[in-house]
């Protein structure tokens, strides 16, 4: 029999042609959700949300730095780490299929090993279609050219992970062949420190090793340097403790230990004992995960503080939805809706069906082949929807329950990466098929239109998964940031309005004076000192007279002291409360004061408490500012003190009917005030808008709050140059304005317009 000779050059332009398409659509700075939290402590060492992913820090911190005599923004640079790795993983599935397609091949009958159209080209065919539609795929895509998340690292580990085990397959029987097996495992439990995405591949490979030479698994030196790859795999996560140690600006969950002892018990006992701060954040625990058995959707209460358990309509749910992010992979573009049941719906079902007949190739290639590639679909499928116990989905869920925060399709990439490539098994099956079952040269060619399915996803996703050309995240950072007077603090609403604003003070410097608070984060116990530490007088950063936009000038000193003159053992005691009785809050600024009632029965968070008092002890020296009028504002009972200024609102004590720049406005509001001059300087003076108007899609809905901002601020623009005398002419202009970011809140002019066909 013929050694089996992988076709390495094949793959490596299977990853040069992905990474080619995923270059064509790259990003060109951040974007929204997690790309800027990651992108700017890649660049500062900083500590992004738990688990901490240290190995990603450190790996694009060493990324970004090789590719610096590029010249290539930071952005840019760590977008491209997105796109590389992921290229790379569909390499690495590429020389798998064939692998698989090779050993179907050699048990069929039919055509010699010679001519244009041999076993080996068609194997070469198969795997390539397979590369084709698994880079392609919707989710693989729109993760690929830009780094939103750790997950496109993971997908090359669990390339790379399968490639191994498929070897060692090949080689078993071969002295020291078990090396293999070692480094698979070492790249798992290293990618684990990436995300434990990088774990999935396990139960797939035990099954390939079960199935194939289980007496491996008694092999003293298997086991012996498994281990010790696990130990040293394992050992990046010191990388938190010893950085966090550092007080970077971005260090979140603060998994400070007291010693390495301490440390060393938390990663190797997986977060259940030792320091306390790295263990939680191992855990996750700041999110409250509920267990898998439990019922997500549940809110506790004094009379039922235990969860009911998983319910079985909540699970078939769960399914359904994970069924509609696998209807978006194949044809994304052939319908505007989110649900299921349109005209995607016959590409889905056929490209479900090649899958599975590409798992039943596998069946025929090998027993070892089709135990791992059976039990990493079942793992990343059905595996990842029990573990995940996700909520009901963002936009299939039905109105009235609790549903996730936005889509989650990206925890199941590596999901439609392996099926995209089990698909392409599955058509090179299908062309035989259509050929009369024969692998006949002629009945080939006259059946090799069935081929070109494989590129259904590129000509259906690339409107919906490109990002060429958008700066909307960064823009809207920039807006937000400029609309802030200097030294001032702005409360956020949470991940997808903050981590832009990091991005742009962290890696590009702009605005760095401008005090970011995200509201959620105030309950936790790091948080609110980490606030008071940065803002101290010795560690302020300054307001630069360049950043000044011709509206602001620079205040003759800095602030004197921080946010808070809260101790950090009060802080620590400030637990939520509920009020028996009525209780005021005076806030005293130099120009006025105001009293804020709460009356008996008023629920005062711990978060609202540690903001009271960020806004008592930073009146005066500090301007406060609000994302929204929603949001923190409202949850004070602040929206009455607000004056609209840009994107954001200023809390203001004075008396708003004395200041004539102001002007109160009814569109769009309950009635708010504006800051008529400094909001339309701003707006038509300052602001950016690129890829925030006149936009043909905007993929993510769960954002859509984003461009929503900019056609309320218009509209009141409008209104309010009617009332301050201004001509018919600028009011319609700025309303003519306002229409343009509205399309692109109904989702984009594309949108828009195949909805009204």
């Amino acid at each position: 029999m013929t050694e089996y000779r992988p076709p390495y050059a094949h793959a490596a332009a299977v990853a040069g042609c992905a990474l080619l398409v995923y270059v064509a659509t790259l990003a060109p700075t951040t974007w929204f959700w997690d790309t800027s939290e990651y992108i700017a402590t890649a660049y500062i060492l900083g500590i992004p949300h738990p688990p901490g992913s240290p190995f990603f820090v450190v790996f694009a911190k060493v990324w970004s730095l090789l590719l610096a005599p590029t010249g290539l923004s930071v952005a840019v640079r760590v977008n491209l780490l997105a796109s590389v790795t992921s290229a790379a993983a569909s390499g690495f599935w590429f020389l798998v299929v064939h692998r698989v397609l090779s050993g179907w091949l050699g048990r069929i009958g039919g055509d010699s090993e010679e001519g244009p159209l041999s076993k080996g080209r068609l194997a070469l065919v198969g795997a390539w279609c397979g590369a084709v539609l698994g880079a392609t795929a919707f989710t693989v895509w729109n993760q690929s050219n830009v780094n939103e998340k750790v997950y496109t690292v993971s997908l090359l580990v669990i390339a790379c992970v399968s490639w191994l085990g498929f070897r060692w397959c090949d080689r078993k029987e071969e002295p020291g062949s078990w090396w293999l097996l070692v480094l698979a495992f070492y790249l798992m439990v290293l990618g684990s420190t990436n995300h434990l995405l990088s774990l999935l591949p396990g139960p797939a490979l035990l099954a390939l090793v079960l199935v194939e030479k289980p007496r491996v698994l008694l092999n003293p030196n298997l086991l012996v340097r498994g281990v010790g790859a696990a130990v040293i795999g394992l050992a990046f996560n010191f990388v938190l403790p010893i950085r966090s140690a550092q007080q970077p600006m971005i260090n979140e969950g603060e998994p400070v230990c007291s010693s390495l002892g301490a440390a060393a018990v938390a990663i190797y006992s997986l977060g259940d004992a030792g320091c306390p701060a790295l263990a939680s954040s191992l855990s996750r625990d700041q999110y409250g995960k509920p267990s898998l058995l439990s019922d997500p959707t549940f809110e506790a209460t004094s009379l039922r503080p235990l969860p009911p358990p998983r319910g079985l309509g909540l699970f078939a749910h769960q399914l359904l939805n994970y069924f509609q992010y696998f209807d978006w992979q194949w044809a994304r573009g052939l319908a505007r809706s989110e649900l299921p049941g349109n005209a995607r719906l016959p590409f889905t079902l056929v490209f479900l069906g090649l899958g599975v007949w590409g798992l039943a190739l596998a069946w025929s290639s090998r027993a070892g082949h089709v135990a791992y590639l059976g039990v990493l679909a079942l793992t990343l499928t059905l595996g990842l929807v029990v573990y995940l116990n996700f909520k009901y989905g963002f936009s299939l869920g039905p109105e009235g329950v609790a549903r996730e925060v936005r889509e989650r399709d990206y925890f199941f990439v590596a999901s439609f990466h392996l099926w995209g490539f089990l698909a392409g098994m599955g058509l090179l099956a299908g062309w035989r098929w259509a050929a009369g079952g024969s692998l006949a040269p002629r009945g080939l060619a006259l059946a090799s239109p069935v081929l070109l399915l494989a590129f259904v996803p590129v000509a259906f996703n690339w409107g919906w998964a490109t990002r060429r050309g958008d700066y909307s995240a960064h823009d809207w950072a920039y807006n937000m940031l400029q609309s802030v007077e200097p030294y001032g603090v702005l409360f956020t609403n949470g991940d997808n309005d903050t981590f832009p604003l990091w991005y742009l003070q962290e890696v590009e410097g702009i605005r760095q004076d401008v005090t970011v608070i995200v509201g959620q984060y105030l309950y936790t116990d790091w948080y609110p000192k980490q606030l008071k530490y940065h803002t101290s007088p010795e560690r302020q950063r300054p307001f630069r007279d360049d950043e000044g936009i011709g509206l602001y000038e620079a205040p003759t000193s800095m602030p004197s002291r921080p946010i808070t003159v809260v101790l950090d053992a009060e802080l620590d005691r400030v637990e939520s409360v509920t009020l028996g009785q009525d209780q005021s809050v005076e806030l005293i600024a130099p120009e006025a004061s105001a009293v804020i009632r709460y009356p008996a029965g008023t629920q005062l968070l711990r978060g609202s408490q540690i903001a009271l008092a960020i806004i008592r002890d930073s009146l005066g020296e500090r301007p406060i500012h609000f994302a929204s009028t929603g949001g923190m504002a409202q949850e004070l009972g602040l929206q009455s003190l607000t004056v609209r200024q840009g994107i954001a609102s200023k809390l203001r004590l004075d008396d708003f009917e004395a200041d004539s720049a102001l002007v109160h406005v009814t569109q769009t509001t309950n009635g708010e005030w504006l800051d008529f001059d400094r909001s339309l300087a701003l707006a038509e003076g300052v602001f950016r808008y690129r890829g925030l108007e006149d936009r043909a899609i905007w993929a993510d809905r769960a954002s859509l709050n984003i461009p929503i901002h900019f056609y309320v601020l218009y509209v009141q623009l409008a209104e309010a140059s009617v009332r301050s005398g201004r001509t018919e002419e600028v009011a319609q202009a700025l309303m003519d304005r306002a229409g343009r970011f509205y399309l692109t809140a109904q989702g984009g002019s594309g949108v828009v317009q195949e909805a009204a066909q």
